[in-house]
């Protein structure tokens, strides 16, 4: 996994607070409040911090977790996931591969193929829309 370029100053001037807190310090939005937890755009999602993209719209679904799910990624390399043991829990957590920014954490509950749910903050994504 890549460490991002971009220094701390650049990202606070950048980044909403919420996003900052999200991609920095592996925060968490509360649920049904991030602007793509209900979203039904087709497009692509990308990393807010480094614009890699992350996911499309393909694999979105509603989980009901009221944030936004994916069950696959764009590609097998752009997502990175690491042992979180935070909150006294063993959870996936899910970084970008590009610069390091906590997107969310995967579960073990999703659909099949995978059986995998990229259960991600929209704090750390920003839509890149096909909608003409």
């Amino acid at each position: 996994m890549a460490d991002s370029n971009y220094s701390d100053t650049e990202l606070r001037k950048r980044l909403t607070p919420e996003q900052y807190r999200v991609t920095q310090k592996a925060g968490t939005e509360r649920p049904f409040t991030g602007e793509y937890w209900d979203c039904h755009e087709d497009g692509t999602y990308r990393c807010i911090v480094c614009d890699t993209v992350l996911f499309t719209s393909d694999t979105k679904y509603d989980s009901g977790t009221g944030w936004p799910s994916f069950f696959d990624t764009a590609a097998a390399d752009v997502v990175h996931i690491q042992v979180d043991r935070s909150l006294g829990m063993i959870r996936e957590e899910a970084l970008c591969a590009n610069c390091g920014a906590h997107l969310g954490h995967r579960f073990g509950d999703g659909p099949k193929p995978h059986g995998h749910r990229y259960c991600m903050n929209s704090a750390s994504l920003r839509l890149d829309s096909n909608a003409s």
